[in-house]
């Protein structure tokens, strides 16, 4: 899977768990700032990425995402 192929997935799903417009989605995007999650959306956002990437991401790791992004490298660099 390419990373352009991940960013689309992961875009797909911050959309729906932050019900916000797709568009508005960009590698650089911060949950926090500017996508305005909260603790709990980022948790959620972590269990339906494992859930659709067929992985597990450690709790360590989703809890230093801060940008699309890092979502993007991380599973870039895990998925086997």
């Amino acid at each position: 899977m390419t990373r352009e192929e991940i960013f689309e997935k992961v875009q797909d799903i911050v959309a729906d768990k932050l019900a916000i417009d797709k568009s508005k989605i960009t590698l650089q995007s911060a949950f926090i700032n500017d996508l305005k999650a909260d603790s709990m959306d980022l948790l959620d956002l972590v269990d339906s990425l494992d859930e659709e990437f067929d992985t597990t991401i450690p709790e360590d790791a989703g809890r230093a995402f801060e940008t699309v992004g890092d979502v993007v490298e991380f599973l870039a660099n895990n998925l086997a």
